[in-house]
């Protein structure tokens, strides 16, 4: 249903926007998910079925699911992580599938007047009927599809059938018909799809599942999200959007508005409660409403005393009230809604600066919040297999790394009501992408667009509620590659009648289309064309105005690290280095005897060039840390080197302020066990990047930032109250012998950056050995350190690093473990295992400057003595040829 508008959101002419947003789940009395029995089969007639004899026999299916999990399930295929069966496996994609559901319908909900079928994610191309006749045709994995059969069902004996038809088989003909192609993304390496004829942006389905620089090509089928079966008699409560009149400290006044379809016209009384983030009533409500066929909103104001506001992690607490909405008309209950809501506002700011750029950042109840986080991408190449609770580890990491903010990039799938639920609760910002991950749509056709845009009102309906979004973007990289990666250039060289046919339907469905549906749907969230970009204006990534992707560190020309130091943008909203997973987590995927950097089945998990991405890691490792003797060596260096780099660019974007107002790097997650630019691997084990992110990200830190022989220190604090502290310089030899201090009372003043100063190399070396000096400098609170950074003259390699010398304790402590460490020299990126044994640390990654004591919590089910003969320390005086 059309969400109703008769309150308009408040705004300013600065922009900024007043919202309440809401956790909504809308279940009403009769509806449920259906309850069946799945099967599934190879479609009957389909080419495949000669090489794959038997398959078009019904088995066992599982849905919500996926067919290749399907086949997992009945032995039928080899688990597709596991060595690299990728290749042998596509065959999958280019096939047509069927699933039936049997089932039987309760007499309660024959009896009612009206019934619908809900299908929460058909993935993609599906025909589906209903006893025998045909009931719909869904081409959009991304919607919710739904049929109405009042008076189709029986008590027993329903038969749903579901046909998939490849989307690669389907389209390929139309797409090689085309005299001149738009751009894909990925090709394909294993001959299922032509190179120069891609079909993944002409079908509204997980672009990748096509095969991404992270993760397989594996081009899924299923029923991917659940079926629910919904019936009612005179009324039912669909929907529900809450206004924001005026909100501040002191007061807020609401409007909360139900929807309310009625087959016929008649009276009904809606009846609210609130409570407060305690559990306490707050409000009841009740609002008569006269109702005419269809649709009909029934707006009930609420004013609220002193409301307590949600804010991001760092600046306050998340409260949240708990609504209910009950609708009953006619004496019969036909519909309820519980929600838990967060009250506050949002704006991003663009203000102009005196050099002509432009700003980009993100304020929250009137506060400017410096955005610190990262990109996520899929949990899983089937989505299916992804539960809560893999989505509270993925999140709650990110929380504890102190991150405020998750960009949800837009080559996935919109994620379960459950992810952003728990970003609510957790304080995380999220920027939510439309699911376009690159190249260029077909949005010169106007069904195309018509589909996505019922795509985009769909799901802005079903997550505009939650606190936590505060962003819509229209895609990632496309209009960046249109306009500096030589797509539209190439075009218009080959047909500039349809390169400019193709840029208007470009600038029809991401400038005015998907800017109108988030206008009307999205409750006043701010609307952003396409990441990186500035909104439409001529250049795509800048760094003076808008977001910025930032690839010639890693991408090509592959620069050196220090170049992130030489790149100062308004919001950095991608940048990355790759590493490999924790050794663990690659165990039982890639055998014992093929872990060698260059091994048949290393390069099928890695996916960067085509399978070459350890070239690369090999430059950045060699040229900095050195050759590493073996491959574990390989896979610690890689993560060294990944940690180091985005530690500098992150701590430079965050020294910048309030210039540079955010700081998200490629990327969070994992989507399978293998190389990327993840900060935790696909287990949910931390790599050394995430160890280092909850210091360089955390609320108060020190930025020692070494360029052109010249250190610049920072001292940063996000939080708004004001830092007494103390900063110290120290310089020390590598067995700690102390060259001189430096030490410093300040206030550093609430949400800043503070340069306190910038020393060069011979200031502070004063005719020391670079190889065997270094500086360390803290951020003090009397005599604890908040923060340190230890600053290093040359190369890591050049470093005149001894072996190194541990002394450490283990014991118990409370439910947990405490490890003390010690060093009589300095140790440079010690990785601290517990071999064999799942084990979490507080900390990890880190120096050891020498004669300092560190302790660091460790939590694991193994008993003491297990646990100290598992230890094992790693630092890079060890790992090198």
């Amino acid at each position: 249903m059309r969400a109703p508008r008769p309150f308009r959101v408040l705004s300013s002419a600065s922009g900024w926007l007043l919202l309440l947003l809401l956790s909504v789940w809308a279940l009403p009395l009769a509806a449920a998910p259906l309850v069946a029995e799945w099967s599934f089969r190879l479609l009957p007639g389909d080419p495949r079925g000669a090489a794959h004899p038997g398959l078009q026999q019904w088995r066992p299916a599982q849905v919500p699911g996926a067919v290749h999990t399907d086949l997992l399930a009945q032995g039928l295929i080899p688990d597709p992580y596991v060595g690299a069966p990728e290749a042998g496996l596509q065959w999958i994609g280019l096939a047509s599938w069927e699933y039936r559901a049997r089932f039987d319908v309760e007499a309660a909900t024959l009896a009612r007047a009206h019934a619908e079928l809900a299908f929460q994610g058909l993935d993609t191309l599906a025909t589906v009927s209903l006893n025998g006749r045909p009931l719909l045709q869904a081409d959009n994995s991304h919607r919710t599809w739904r049929a109405r059969v009042d008076g189709r069902l029986r008590a027993t004996g329903n038969e749903l059938r579901i046909v998939l038809r490849s989307p690669i088989t389907t389209l390929l003909p139309r797409v090689q018909a085309m005299p001149h192609k738009i751009a894909g993304n990925y090709p394909s390496p294993y001959g299922d799809e032509p190179r120069d004829a891609m079909v993944g942006n002409f079908v509204r389905k997980p672009g990748y599942h096509f095969g991404w620089d992270w993760g397989p090509r594996y081009v899924t089928a299923g029923i991917w999200r659940p079926v629910q079966l919904e019936s009612w008699d005179a009324q039912r409560l669909t929907g529900l959007a809450v206004h924001t009149r005026s909100l501040d400290a002191a007061h807020a006044a609401l409007a909360i508005v139900a929807q309310v379809e009625s087959a016929a016209a008649g009276k009904a009384a809606v009846h609210v409660e609130v409570w407060d983030p305690d559990g306490k009533p707050v409000a009841r409500i009740d609002r008569e409403a006269t109702l005419q066929a269809g649709d009909n909103p029934i707006s009930v104001p609420l004013e609220l005393a002193q409301p307590r506001r949600w804010w991001p992690v760092g600046q306050g607490e998340q409260a949240r009230y708990t609504v209910r909405a009950s609708l009953v008309g006619d004496g019969t209950a036909s519909g309820r809604i519980e929600q838990r809501i967060g009250l506050r506002t949002v704006e991003l700011r663009r203000e102009v600066d005196r050099q002509g750029g432009q700003g980009f950042a993100f304020v929250i109840n009137g506060v400017p919040i410096f955005a610190k986080g990262a990109n996520v991408i899929p949990l899983d190449m089937f989505p299916a297999r992804v539960d809560a609770a893999r989505i509270r580890r993925e999140l709650t990491a990110a929380r504890d790394a102190n991150m405020n903010m998750l960009r949800n990039w837009g080559g996935g799938y919109y994620e379960d009501d459950v992810f952003f639920d728990i970003a609510d609760e957790l304080g995380l910002l999220v920027w939510q992408d439309f699911m376009f991950g690159g190249g260029m749509q077909p949005g010169y056709d106007p069904a195309f667009r018509a589909n996505v845009v019922a795509e985009a009102r769909d799901n802005l309906r079903r997550l505009r509620h939650h606190p936590s979004v505060v962003l819509w973007c229209g895609n990632n990289e496309e209009e960046t590659a249109w306009k500096d990666w030589g797509h539209g250039r190439d075009l218009t060289a080959a047909d500039p009648v349809f390169a400019a046919k193709v840029w208007q339907g470009y600038v029809d469905l991401f400038g005015t289309d998907l800017r109108q549906v988030v206008a009307e749907e999205g409750l006043g969230v701010p609307y952003w064309s396409s990441s990186p970009g500035n909104d439409l204006d001529e250049k795509a990534n800048d760094s003076t105005r808008g977001d910025k992707h930032y690839w010639q560190v890693w991408g090509n020309p592959a620069l050196p690290v220090t170049a992130y130091l030489r790149e100062t943008p308004r919001f950095m909203s991608e940048y990355g280095l790759q590493a490999w997973p924790v050794l663990r987590t690659l165990e039982g995927i890639i055998p014992p005897a093929e872990q060698q950097v260059d091994s048949a089945t290393v390069r099928a998990h890695q996916k960067f060039m085509a399978g070459e991405g350890n070239q690369r890691l090999r430059k950045y490792i060699e040229e900095a840390y050195g050759t590493p003797r073996d491959f574990p060596a390989f896979v610690y260096l890689s993560q060294v080197m990944q940690a180091d780099g985005i530690a500098l660019a992150a701590l430079h974007h965050r020294a910048s302020r309030p210039y540079t107002m955010g700081s998200l790097y490629w990327q969070l997650n994992d989507v399978w066990p293998g190389a990327s630019w993840s900060s935790i691997d696909y287990a949910g084990r931390w790599k050394a990047l995430h160890f280092r992110a909850k210091r360089f990200f955390a609320d108060q830190a020190v930025a020692a930032l070494r360029d052109e022989r010249v250190t610049r220190v920072s001292l940063l604090n996000d939080r708004q109250q004001g830092l007494q502290a103390t900063w110290r310089l120290r310089v020390m030899d590598l067995d700690g012998t102390l060259r001189s201090t430096r030490r410093h009372a300040v206030a550093v003043p609430p949400l800043s950056a503070l340069e306190v100063g910038r020393f060069e190399d011979a200031a502070l070396l004063n005719g020391a050995d670079p190889a065997r000096t270094v500086a360390v400098v803290e951020l003090l609170d009397g005599t604890r350190v908040l923060s340190r950074e230890v600053v290093y003259f040359v190369a890591a390699k050049a470093l005149a690093l001894a072996p190194a010398q541990i002394d450490s304790a283990l014991r118990a402590d409370g439910d947990g473990y405490v490890l003390t460490l010690r060093a009589p020299q300095l140790v440079r990126a010690l990785w601290i295992d517990v071999d064999g044994i799942d084990a979490t640390l507080d900390d990890n990654a880190l120096d050891l400057v020498p004669g300092e004591t560190v302790t660091i919590g460790l939590h694991s089910k193994a008993d003491l003595p297990t646990l100290r003969r598992a230890l094992r320390f790693t630092s890079l005086a060890d790992v090198t040829r």
